[in-house]
């Protein structure tokens, strides 16, 4: 049996790296940070995101009052090399992303690595947005990691 192939519209793939002069174990302190108390937007507007981090912990944005927005459960986690989230992400719509954050020391610091796949009936703001976005958080957890 062959695999049915997706139009493109319904796929989303984003790879980004970046090298950080720092432990793998502080900028994977960092990445918990920005994901989680830290985050923040492109604007500098702050985001109450929750990040429970141990297998099964939600990833959500947290408005109070019991309500918010489900951005994922942790697939995998195993500081300070490795943390996936799978989930729908900042999508409200039938979607599911995988990220996958690794973290490989070297010589004069860590490489942080992102992938970022979804499928599903992904929206051109997301999709447009999303490049954006991450570049944004990798971005800040390298400030972090640094300070």
């Amino acid at each position: 049996m062959s695999a049915i192939p997706w139009p493109e519209q319904y796929l989303l793939h984003i790879e980004k790296k970046i090298d950080i002069g720092a432990t793998a174990t502080i900028v994977f302190e960092a990445l918990l940070e920005q994901l989680g108390p830290g985050a923040d937007r492109p604007d500098g507007t702050l985001m109450p995101m929750k990040l429970e981090p141990w297998p099964g912990g939600r990833w959500y944005r947290d408005l109070g009052s019991n309500a918010g927005h489900f951005w994922g459960h942790v697939q995998v986690i195993k500081p300070p090399s490795l943390l996936e989230i799978t989930g729908p992400m900042f999508m409200s719509y039938p979607v599911i992303s995988h990220v996958q954050y690794r973290l490989t020391e070297q010589s004069d610091g860590t490489r942080l690595s992102l992938l970022h796949r979804a499928i599903g009936d992904i929206g051109s703001e997301h999709r447009q947005g999303a490049d954006k976005g991450w570049e944004h958080i990798m971005s800040r957890i390298k400030g972090r990691a640094l300070q």
